[in-house]
């Protein structure tokens, strides 16, 4: 049987990069509008302000699908400086009130919105 924890992890993306810039032009990006618009555009986020904030080290934003089953989610970018004098990014990105896998309930007419407001 699996923890809620565990269960939890199973719906979420996490990367890590090593890239060549310094940590505080990797924070720009990451948190200034006009930059993160270039890659992370206002259109796919729910709220255009960042939901949680760490200066200098982490930003959360949360998004929500424009189509049917509307599921929202949150991605987190962490920055660290590196060895080598460059960042370390690290990006997680969650679905928010995923389905518990092991609830093994289904939708009859394959509604997944309900499902997930439900859990």
């Amino acid at each position: 049987m699996k923890d809620a924890k565990a269960d939890a992890r199973e719906h979420n993306i996490e990367q890590e990069y090593d890239l060549d810039a310094p940590p505080e032009k990797v924070w720009r990006a990451i948190s200034i509008a006009e930059f993160r618009e270039n890659w992370l555009p206002k259109a796919a986020l729910a709220d255009p302000d960042a939901v949680a904030v760490i200066p200098g080290q982490a930003v959360r934003y949360r998004l929500r699908e424009e189509v049917p089953p509307f599921l929202e989610s949150t991605v987190t970018f962490t920055i660290a400086p590196n060895a080598a004098g460059g960042t370390s990014l690290r990006i997680v990105h969650e679905l928010i009130g995923a389905p518990s896998a092991r609830s093994g309930r289904t939708a009859a007419n394959a509604n997944a919105f309900s499902l997930l407001r439900a859990a």
